[in-house]
C-alpha cells in the first residue's frame, strides 16, 4: 500500500470516527443545567405573555368593540405580541400547562387593572375567586416537572 492510500486510509477512518463521537453526544441531550435553564427562560416567556395578554384585553376593552381606532391599533399589536410569546414559550412548555397559565394570568391582570382604567369595580368575591385562580397557576408552574421526554423537545 502506497504512503498517499495509507494517509487516506487514516484520514476516513479518524473523520468517521469523529463523526460518530459527534453524532453519539448530539443524541444525549443538553446537560441538566442547560435544560432547567431553557425551561427558566420559557417560564418568563409565558409570563410576558400572560403580561401582554392582560394589555390586549384592557386595549379590547377601550376599543369599545373596535370603535375606537387608537386602542383598536394597540389591541391588535398586543393580540400579535401575546400570541408570539405564547407559541415561543410553548415549545418547551406543554401546550395544556403553557395555555391555562397564560389564560389565568391575562384573566388575573384584567380584572384587576380592569377597574383602575374603566368604570368597574373589584367587589371581595370576585377577589377571593381570582385568588383561586392565581393559586391554581401556582401550582400548574409547581406541578411543571421536567421529564426525559420533555427535556428532549
Amino acid at each position: 500500500m502506497s504512503t498517499a492510500t495509507a494517509t487516506a486510509t487514516a484520514t476516513t477512518t479518524a473523520t468517521a470516527a469523529t463523526a460518530t463521537t459527534t453524532a453519539t453526544a448530539a443524541t444525549v441531550g443538553p446537560s441538566p443545567a442547560a435544560a432547567a435553564g431553557k425551561r427558566t427562560r420559557a417560564w418568563l416567556v409565558l409570563l410576558l405573555a400572560g403580561i401582554l395578554e392582560v394589555g390586549y384585553a384592557l386595549a379590547v376593552g377601550g376599543s369599545q368593540g373596535f370603535t375606537i381606532l387608537s386602542w383598536s391599533i394597540v389591541a391588535v399589536v398586543f393580540f400579535l405580541l401575546t400570541l408570539l410569546a405564547l407559541s415561543i414559550s410553548l415549545r418547551t412548555i406543554d401546550v395544556g400547562i403553557g395555555y391555562a397559565v397564560w389564560a389565568g394570568i391575562g384573566a388575573v391582570g384584567a380584572a384587576l387593572l380592569g377597574p383602575v382604567f374603566f368604570p368597574e369595580t373589584l367587589t371581595l368575591g370576585k377577589a377571593a375567586w381570582l385568588a383561586l385562580i392565581i393559586g391554581g397557576v401556582v401550582w400548574l408552574k409547581l406541578s411543571d416537572r421536567p421529564t426525559a421526554e420533555s427535556t428532549e423537545r
